[in-house]
């Protein structure tokens, strides 16, 4: 069966509001073969309709997840006015119907147009991670956070491409610089989001427990008890380390760590 990935912060797409989108991860897959079915719903196009028109209702057919209609309406936009924005918001489109190759080549034509897009070249990121290629796409995030180092989004991307390579102490320095942009990340972008397209359980586990250090070592106690139970329900080998790990100093001292390591969650299996 498909292992099912979360891309990571679609809103890299210049729409933050469309971030968090599923999507089965088929390396090197057939582009149509996985794609799943959609019929056109909307009337098409109207010829004499202006391109900001038609780009604004392919926007909004795209938040209706109507996206065979919404590349419609940014074809016909295209041929009218071509934009890098444009290309861009048509490969975020074919990438959520599971079109990677299209995808690719429309966020590579968004880049021709304007070689300083970042979100074009991190989406061509997103489509790397998806193919296994983690080397690309920690070269396009590094692009992209080249021209917007303030994006918590790129950072995260950067982390779990790091993090996919094993390169745990890169992954959790470009998570903590994600946490240090934006606190709330990690709860849009956790267990229902990266760790869901880990391939191993083990790997799931430890990127609760690196998490659960990002949140001790920011201050958040809270959270990383929340990430410390979900690594121990994942059955992280290496739970121990929280009790030496200098990050996790202060949260010993919080009377709820006790007593969640003295509750010893029972490890989920799948």
């Amino acid at each position: 069966m498909p292992r099912w990935v979360w891309i990571l912060c679609l809103g890299l797409f210049a729409l933050p509001a469309l971030a968090q989108v599923s999507f089965p991860a088929v390396p090197n897959s057939d582009d149509t073969a996985t794609a799943p079915p959609q019929l056109l719903r909307a009337a098409p196009p109207p010829a004499n309709a202006s391109a900001q028109e038609l780009e604004a209702r392919g926007d909004e057919l795209r938040a209706e997840k109507s996206y065979a209609d919404a590349i419609d309406y940014y074809r016909a936009a295209l041929a009218k006015t071509e934009t890098a924005a444009l290309h861009n918001k048509s490969g975020i489109a074919q990438l959520q119907m599971l079109h990677y190759d299209r995808a690719k080549k429309e966020f590579e034509r968004a880049i021709t147009r304007d070689p300083a897009y970042a979100e074009a070249y991190n989406n061509l990121g997103v489509v790397n991670y998806i193919a296994s290629d983690y080397k690309k796409a920690i070269r396009r995030y590094q692009k992209a956070l080249e021209m917007r180092e303030g994006s918590a989004s790129f950072h995260s991307n950067l982390g779990t491409a790091y993090f996919a390579r094993k390169e745990y102490d890169k992954a959790s320095s470009e998570y903590l610089r994600a946490l240090e942009l934006d606190p709330d990340i990690f709860e849009r972008q956790s267990a229902a989001g990266v760790a869901a397209r880990l391939p191993s359980p083990g790997e799931r586990a430890r990127f609760s427990y690196v998490i659960a250090r990002m949140y001790a070592k920011s201050g958040n106690a809270e959270r990383c008890l929340l990430y410390l139970k979900r690594a121990m329900e994942a059955g992280y080998a290496g739970i121990s380390d929280v009790y030496k790990d200098d990050e996790f100093a202060q949260v010993r001292k919080d009377p709820r760590f006790t007593e969640l390591m003295a509750s010893k969650p029972v490890a989920v299996t799948n």
